[in-house]
């Protein structure tokens, strides 16, 4: 059996008045996502706890079959998988942003999508400005990863767990809010924001970013400290669910989780994680991966960026791309493998209006062998709320998905 799982990062959204009173997905021309509605079923998932926050950590754990309540310790220790930083066990890793926010306000946190050409020099002269000091215990490390999103470890010395109650928000969930109500809080808390603090003048002393404001773009201000956590301990997921999997995404925190996985990580040149991403050639990578993996995911993270920017065209527009793209042509070559099934799935919402992420089920489709029509004939929001097919915990749809038994009841209907 060969399984395919597509997933359109935050595409589950709220009717929208500058799409006539519909979703993004409902507005969208998604042939291949309908074709995948009409030969099986459209369901829902609730991927992410009440007691979590809402965001892709979370909700991927919860969509590839894992209870995020046992096994998610934070963000940052699932990108450092894919970086191929090791943490020890005495060790935190914390997401370091470089954001834009000149006037107090959260005005852009990708810096206005900062290239990683340009973000690498900036997060290399923090470590040379502010690497290497102890702190509380534990040494800091400034690592650059991909554009805005890099990683800041603290190697402790101990067993001593400062960060563990440290409350941090992400910097993509307060668009254009003050920032000062916002900031790192609880223990562990005046470090993080000391050091957000002390990025400010070393970043605005750097050549990068004067050549950025001499260019017309948005400089990195400071960094932003969240999604901390230690090495999460993670079954493989091949001796639990049987399948070989493979990941393609240009994101290092969805790549980071496959990898913990136990997956084969495949990187797509012109592949961005942004509206400017490679959708064809993530789409001939997913096929050809089908003839190796038993499992190809493919990951785009263009509807949730377009979200994030309130922009409800361009998430339409990266929705139809991804439906022909990457949704078809997957479809197409799988049946050639004989047996086979293929789910489409965001992790969890992110709507316009608020451009943030946020809590609620979110829609699935399933096809092919052994799936019965159910009779639907549409993927979107509706649909789903009106399905009689849903899990919650969302972590069991996986088992489902796969044709293992599960033992999951239906959940009652509910709005998605």
């Amino acid at each position: 059996m060969k399984y395919a799982i597509v997933i359109p990062d935050g595409c589950a959204d709220e009717p929208l008045d500058a799409l006539d009173g519909r979703t993004p997905l409902q507005a969208a021309r998604l042939p291949n996502m309908d074709r995948i509605a009409r030969a099986g079923v459209v369901g829902r998932a609730n991927n992410v706890p009440p007691t979590l926050t809402p965001a892709s950590d979370v909700a991927t754990l919860s969509l590839f079959g894992y209870d995020p309540l046992a096994v998610y310790t934070g963000r940052a220790p699932l990108e450092t998988a894919a970086m191929g930083i090791h943490l020890g066990p005495n060790d935190y890793a914390i997401r370091c942003n470089l954001v834009h926010a000149p006037d107090g306000h959260m005005r852009d946190f990708t810096a206005g999508h900062i290239s990683s050409d340009d973000g690498a020099p900036l997060i290399r002269e923090l470590q040379a400005e502010l690497g290497g000091r102890e702190v509380l215990g534990g040494v800091l490390e400034f690592h650059p990863g991909v554009q805005y999103r890099n990683i800041l470890v603290w190697r402790g010395k101990s067993d001593a767990e400062p960060f563990a109650h440290t409350k941090c928000q992400p910097p993509h969930d307060i668009p254009d809010r003050p920032v000062s109500d916002y900031l790192p809080s609880g223990p562990g808390g005046e470090v993080f924001r000391e050091l957000m603090e002390l990025s400010k003048p070393i970043l605005a002393a750097h050549p990068v970013n004067a050549k950025r404001v001499a260019a017309g773009e948005k400089p990195a201000t400071q960094v932003w400290l969240w999604g901390q956590g230690k090495a999460p301990r993670i079954a493989p997921f091949e001796p639990t669910y049987g399948p070989r999997g493979a990941i393609i995404s240009a994101v290092d925190l969805v790549r980071g989780v496959g990898v913990l996985l136990g997956w084969h990580r495949i990187d797509v040149p012109g592949a961005t994680g942004y509206l400017d991403t490679d959708y064809a050639a993530k789409g001939r990578y997913g096929v050809e991966a089908l003839g190796a993996f038993d499992l190809v995911c493919v990951h785009v993270e263009s509807p949730d960026e377009a979200s994030h920017e309130g922009r409800a065209d361009e998430k339409v527009k990266a929705l139809e791309r991804i439906d022909s793209d990457i949704v078809g042509p997957l479809l197409d070559a799988l049946p050639r493998h004989g047996d086979w099934r293929i789910l489409v799935s965001p992790d969890h919402r992110t709507t316009i209006r608020t451009r943030a992420h946020a809590h609620g089920a979110v829609p699935f489709a399933v096809a092919g062998t052994g799936v019965a029509a159910a009779g639907q004939t549409s993927y979107d929001e509706p649909t789903a709320a009106a399905a009689g097919l849903a899990f919650d915990p969302g972590w069991h749809l996986m088992r489902w998905f796969l044709g293992l038994p599960s033992g999951v009841a239906l959940a009652p209907r509910a709005s998605a």
